[in-house]
Parts: structure tokens; sequence; C-alpha cells
């Protein structure tokens, strides 16, 4: 991502073919993403920053949706992309994003989100930024989720993937300190004040 890529890699566990069976039955107080079945840690907690720019976007988004069919999350909450003929037990996809916004209600579980989120933005840290930027990155697209945003905390950049014929293609780029819309939701468009983190 240029410039605006942040260096870093989370720890994997040694082995592959773990499932949802495997991952719920780990310690609670941990917390781990499931991509192909490779477990990675989402170890240590984020810094601040990240957590306060969140918390700035989530709020937005909850202001945009309230009274609206599509409903925003925030992390943690599971969202499980499963292949054909898998059962819950069998899923071997299974992440957590930083924020995201489902409008079709029948993919809310109990356990979490079954299924594609329409919109997911990750802030970039340190443990989770190449994973963001590459296995997740492709995991959004290869299942459809329509807008997929990574915003690097440190400069403010944000790169904005949108599925096109089933490709996102090259992220058009933006700075979040100015309002930036979200281009699956006309009308919605995001920002952060730098002096407010």
């Amino acid at each position: 991502m240029g410039n605006g890529m942040v260096q870093g890699t989370s720890p994997l566990k040694n082995t592959r073919g773990y499932t949802y069976r495997d991952y719920r039955s780990w310690p609670q107080e941990e917390r781990w993403e499931l991509i192909d079945g490779v477990p990675y840690s989402m170890s240590p907690a984020p810094r601040r920053i990240h957590q306060t720019l969140l918390g700035s976007i989530y709020a937005q988004l909850d202001t945009f949706f309230s009274g609206k069919t599509c409903r925003p999350h925030i992390a943690p909450v599971d969202v499980f992309f499963s292949e054909a003929d898998e059962n819950l037990d069998e899923v071997r996809h299974i992440v957590q994003p930083d924020a995201f916004v489902v409008c079709d209600r029948d993919k809310l579980i109990d356990e979490g989100v079954l299924g594609a989120p329409d919109f997911v933005i990750e802030v970039l840290s340190p443990a989770t930024a190449m994973k963001d930027q590459s296995e997740k990155r492709k995991l959004y697209e290869n299942h459809g989720v329509r807008e997929y945003w990574i915003i690097n905390p440190d400069t403010f950049e944000l790169f904005r993937y949108t599925l096109n014929a089933e490709k996102y293609g090259l992220p058009a780029v933006a700075d979040i300190r100015e309002p930036v819309e979200v281009s699956i939701f006309p009308g919605l468009s995001l920002k952060v004040r730098s002096e407010d983190l």
C-alpha cells in the first residue's frame, strides 16, 4: 500500500485445518481469527488511537443507520464465511472485523454473523496489518463484501476497495480526516478529526 502500509504480522499456531468446533474450545480470554483453517492471534490489544478512531467511525455508522434495516457492528463479533454445505461447526473462516455493516438480517445468528457483511472497515495495527491487507482482503473479495476500507491510523490514509464484477481491483486512496463517501450507501460519508484522537 505504498508509503502508508503498516508493517507487522499475526502470530500463527503451527498447524492448519482448524474449524469453529476447535475455535470455540479455545480460552475465552484469547482472541483468534481463522482464515482457511489457519489461526491468527489477535493479541496484543489494539493501541489507543486505533480504538479511538474506530469508536468515532462506529458512532457515525450507528447514527446514520438508526431506524434503517442495515445494522452496524463493532469488534469483537465473529463473522463466519462458510463454504457450500458446511455447517457452523465446520466453518474454517471466522474473522472479527473492526467495524462492519450487515443489511440482510437473516445473516444475524446468536453466535455472530453468518455470511458476508455489506461493508467492512479494518483499522491497521502492527499485529494484524499484513493479514488485513492480504488474507482478509482476499477473503472479503471472494465472499462478496461489497466495500472494504483499510485505514492507517498513523497517516490517516484510507484505502477503499469496491466490489466490481466480483473483484476489487486497485483501491481508491483518501484521507479519513476529510469526508469520504461510502459508495454503496448514498448519503453516508465518514471522517475523523485528528485532534479528537
